[in-house]
């Protein structure tokens, strides 16, 4: 009950904060922000209804999703709330066949919802997104639908009504306030997203970690099944890293970490996923691979120029191991290729020559 009476309390505060708005652009900021609050969803859309088109105006997000866009009306969930009149509900988009799932798949979105602005007569709507599952409350989506009802009136009287002479006078003493506002939002946004920047990738290399791969690959390899293509993920693992750091010192491991970084990054191309799981290992995932053995060989040289261009004095060498599925294996899951790519790196690493680092630290000292 105190809940239900805190959220009440907030609605009406973000209401009194709507009738105010001076203008689209201030109006659409404030409803991002509250459509999240008040559903504690991870992104949030501001859809207008252009002719027979969605224009997505406005978004408030924890990764890009489809800002300045425009979609048919028949072709989107949110063309779909806005010529039946009703809110879509749905747990898992990968599931609802209302959902363009091509468009989805490179997004966090796993669920969302959508109410549209106005009921009998929608002037767009605005939609909810969250990165994980989630069935939302029947609560926060009367809120949200009374957010959606409150937003088509203010933005009736900003797009078709003169303002008068004295709400003009009380709107330009509240435009700094709204200004502030307006900031603060943005610094957030940006803090945001920066922080989620950080929780993907890795610090050291600037590729993705374990998370942001599983993240991105997942959907990347269900979007490859659909389309009845081929996926290879590399295992890759660097050799004699441990070594190498006992000898020379972790920044000399550092080097090995970043070559290997630097050597996937010439190697592999755009749309492919990389990421450092840790320590040294690295993992790519690679749709519509058509010579992987090649590839990994391409990617040992790379490794070997390298080290030669940076004079290292010890070797930056590598052991990769392949696993791919072809279109009609849509049973095999990201965590099983990665295992038996794993299994196939360890099997190539156990037939490599042993190379006694200390050794050739001496051989270089004494110039041997």
């Amino acid at each position: 009950m105190a809940n239900d009476l805190q959220a009440t309390k907030r609605l009406v505060e973000i209401i009194r904060d709507l009738c105010f708005a001076p203008s689209l652009d201030i109006l659409m900021t404030l409803v991002g922000v509250a459509a999240r609050e008040l559903t504690h969803a991870d992104g949030a859309t501001f859809v207008l209804k252009e002719g027979d088109q969605c224009f997505y105006a406005h978004e408030n997000a924890v990764a890009p999703l489809w800002k300045g866009q425009r979609f048919p009306l028949c072709s989107c969930i949110c063309g779909w709330a806005i010529n039946h009149k009703q809110a879509a509900i749905i747990e898992d988009v990968y599931s609802d066949a209302r959902i363009p799932v091509e468009a989805y798949a490179p997004t966090f979105v796993k669920s969302l919802t959508v109410v549209p602005m106005r009921q009998d007569n929608p002037v767009g709507v605005i939609g909810v997104y969250w990165a994980e599952r989630h069935q939302p409350l029947t609560q926060e989506v009367e809120l949200l639908q009374v957010l959606a009802d409150t937003t088509a009136t203010v933005l009736d009287r900003i797009l078709g009504q003169e303002i008068s002479v004295v709400e003009r006078s009380q709107l330009e003493a509240l435009e700094q306030t709204n200004a502030k506002l307006r900031a603060e939002v943005l610094q957030r946004h940006t803090t945001e997203a920066e922080l989620t920047r950080l929780s993907l990738t890795d610090g050291l290399t600037g590729l993705y970690n374990r998370r942001g791969f599983f993240l991105l690959a997942n959907p990347k390899l269900r979007q490859v099944c659909r389309q009845q293509q081929s996926a290879t993920v590399f295992f890759i693992d660097i050799d004699y890293l441990k070594s190498v750091n006992d000898h020379y010192g972790h920044e000399a491991g550092d080097w090995l970490i970043l070559g290997t970084a630097a050597s996937m990054h010439k190697t592999f191309r755009e749309g492919d996923v990389l990421a450092r799981l840790g320590g040294d290992e690295f993992v790519v995932l690679a749709p519509d691979c058509a010579n992987g053995p090649e590839v990994a060989n391409r990617l040992k040289t790379n490794a070997e120029i390298f080290a030669q261009e940076n004079a290292l004095p010890y070797p930056l060498s590598i052991s990769v191991g392949l696993a791919s599925s072809q279109g009609n294996d849509a049973n095999l899951t990201l965590n099983q290729l990665v295992s038996q790519a794993d299994s196939a790196m360890y099997a190539q690493k156990q037939r490599r020559r042993p190379l006694n680092i200390a050794e050739t630290k001496a051989c270089q000292r004494w110039g041997v």
